[in-house]
């Protein structure tokens, strides 16, 4: 088992001092001697012969020694003898000779330079060396050895704080949890039926829907103690600071109970255990091991309750999900259509918003869209009013704002040809005449040939007109064969395919591969998976659970399913390729219509063709039917 040491107690100038003495010693010790070898000393008379001879150049005369240099640049020294006749003899020989000034220094200043300023010079370059080398590792937090305190923020309840009317679309997640704040506020109800409340409460569902907003909402309502923490914070650089924290936090908690504490990203510390201790897991181990303890170690009824999030609830430790930890799972899942409509209402009051909004409308637009992206819609709706000068948000910046968050801006500066913009038309109005014209496909509520910033040339909305959480085999394959619609349209029109339906090809082939390996809608595996899903919140990452040879004949059969598909969408689109024609020519002159256009269009008999006005020249001969 890892221990960790006591901090040393000694102060940071006890190492200054030494490192100091070191330097001194090695000055008086290192310098003479490097000096002593590059100077030659020599006796008086010596001095006086090279004299005689003229071989010394210059001579420097100080008071305890003579140091001259002949003409070979060589520097020797001497002592001082009583020679009167010294400076006549060094005058006649022309060698160029001077005395040492001799100052008289104060001792006070001598005393500075030669210590306390050496000395601050050192203290400050260590200050700032220790200074980097802490910020390096982490903070000062990450030396503290020993200390392990939690940096838990508190929360304490405020009169303009998130209340649970702020947060719409989660109406079972906010019974379960108000049930906690009454439990906080009168715990005598429950006590005296013998009730408890659940140790710990996991919150779990896909990014934005809303996790964190309800944990705060518990610390609006709640007029206790909250303690809120992320899951990152406990992991530390050294083995065992992330347990001392917890071991701290559940101590304040235990303190201050009745109180909440909520940890958000507990996967974080919560993974599951391997065993092999291999890749630096010896801490997140540690910390997870002290948080089971910890929770294992509270009284019935002791006002502690745990509220944790996460998006990855099969990672985590089957330990801390078992009852007496976790006892109870939220779900927070994407809101449905009800849900989406409150959640725009609650996100609107920030704004001012035109009187004729439908919210309905605009909720069964945002089909599948989270918390989070409602909220960006609302926000864009509001900054395209500003740009268009306009004091409130109406209905078209919210539907234009669905737009921008799904397929991004609209891009300003690309120009399609003529015969591309008509393929790009023929090939949106394939996705829609495809879909009207089968019983159980979405309506069609807008489309267009504006090219957007995510790279898409145009787009076909479809909208479901209530809450939808079954799909048969038939509206499955009807979907397949709604996005194989495009590239049909291209092929019956222009005899030809684009790259224009790459991501059509790429949801057409999953959701093929899901009907036969997940939802058993093959006769030739009936209801066996041949495929198991990882991290369903975080994009529902899919594994073969199957033989080589299996999966040659699942690959088989998703092929043979979306041929049949995209043949049946060509066979539609060729029994009604006079309508394709008008609505390809109106959309192609529209640039963007709505679905009751469409409709509108779709239902009327005859044909508008030779009504419409020129498109140019190169777009009509494009448009030409195959002989």
């Amino acid at each position: 088992m890892n221990e960790i040491k006591q901090p040393d107690k000694r102060p940071l100038i006890y190492y200054y001092l030494i490192a100091i003495v070191v330097v001194l010693l090695l000055n008086s010790l290192l310098v003479p001697m490097y000096a002593k070898r590059s100077v030659k000393e020599v006796d008086y008379g010596t001095f006086m012969t090279m004299t005689e001879d003229n071989e010394i150049s210059k001579v420097e005369i100080e008071s305890n020694k003579i140091i001259f240099e002949d003409k070979n640049s060589q520097v020797y020294q001497t002592g001082i003898v009583s020679d009167p006749e010294l400076t006549d003899r060094l005058h006649e020989h022309n060698v160029e000779f001077s005395g040492q000034i001799v100052e008289q220094t104060s001792p006070i200043v001598s005393f500075l330079v030669s210590w306390v300023l050496p000395i601050a010079i050192f203290w400050a370059l260590g200050q700032y060396l220790s200074k980097r080398m802490m910020k390096n590792l982490g903070g000062p937090d990450a030396m503290s050895f020993g200390m392990g305190k939690s940096n838990a923020r508190v929360y304490v309840k405020s009169s303009n704080g998130i209340r649970f009317s702020d947060v719409a679309g989660e109406d079972e997640a906010k019974e379960n949890l108000q049930e906690i704040v009454d439990y906080l506020h009168d715990p005598g109800r429950y006590k005296e039926i013998g009730a408890s409340m659940p140790k710990g409460i996991l919150l779990v569902g896909p990014p934005g829907t809303g996790k964190t907003m309800l944990a705060k909402a518990v610390a609006g309502e709640a007029n206790v103690p909250f303690f809120s923490m992320s899951g990152s914070e406990f992991v530390e650089m050294f083995v065992g600071m992330g347990a001392s924290k917890v071991r701290d936090l559940f101590k304040q908690a235990k303190e201050k109970a009745p109180c909440i504490v909520f940890i958000d990203e507990i996967d974080a510390i919560g993974k599951k255990r391997d065993g092999g201790n291999f890749g630096g897991n010896d801490e997140r181990e540690q910390t997870l091991n002290q948080l089971l303890t910890e929770m294992d170690g509270f009284e019935d009824n002791s006002g502690v309750i745990i509220l944790a999030a996460t998006n990855r609830p099969e990672s985590l430790d089957p330990a801390l999900t078992r009852p007496g930890r976790f006892d109870r799972r939220v779900p927070v899942e994407l809101p449905d259509l009800k849900g989406r409509e409150a959640i725009l209402r609650v996100h609107a009051k920030k704004i001012r918003v035109a009187d004729n909004v439908d919210y309905a409308k605009i909720a069964r637009m945002s089909s599948g869209a989270s918390g989070a992206e409602l909220a960006n819609i609302v926000n864009e709706a509001a900054l395209r009013a500003v740009r268009d000068n306009r004091r409130c948000a109406t209905e078209q910046d919210f539907e234009e704002s669905i737009e921008v968050v799904i397929a991004g801006y609209q891009k300003k500066n690309a120009i399609l040809t003529n015969k591309e913009k008509l393929i790009v038309a023929y090939h949106e109005i394939g996705h829609a005449l495809v879909a009207a014209k089968q019983t159980n496909s979405a309506p069609v509520q807008k489309i267009t040939i504006i090219p957007r910033t995510s790279g898409a040339l145009g787009y076909t909305m479809q909208v479901e007109e209530g809450n939808h959480y079954l799909m048969s085999k038939v509206e499955l394959e009807n979907k397949i064969a709604t996005l194989t619609g495009g590239r049909a349209a291209e092929e019956v029109v222009f005899n030809t395919v684009t790259t224009g339906a790459s991501n059509d090809i790429e949801q057409a082939t999953k959701l093929a591969r899901a009907m036969i390996t997940r939802y058993g809608m093959s006769d030739d595996f009936d209801m066996v998976a041949m495929e198991t899903v990882t991290n369903q919140y975080l994009g529902g990452d899919a594994t073969l659970a199957c033989s080589p040879e299996t999966q040659k004949d699942i690959d088989a059969r998703v092929v043979e399913l979306v041929r049949r598909e995209h043949e049946k969408a060509k066979e539609i689109l060729r029994q009604n390729r006079r309508k394709m024609d008008e609505l390809a020519k109106f959309l192609y002159e529209k640039e963007t219509i709505t679905g009751d256009e469409f409709m509108e269009i779709l239902q009327k008999p005859g044909d508008i063709w030779q009504d419409a006005p020129e498109a140019g020249a190169a777009a009509q001969d494009s448009a030409k039917p195959e002989q």
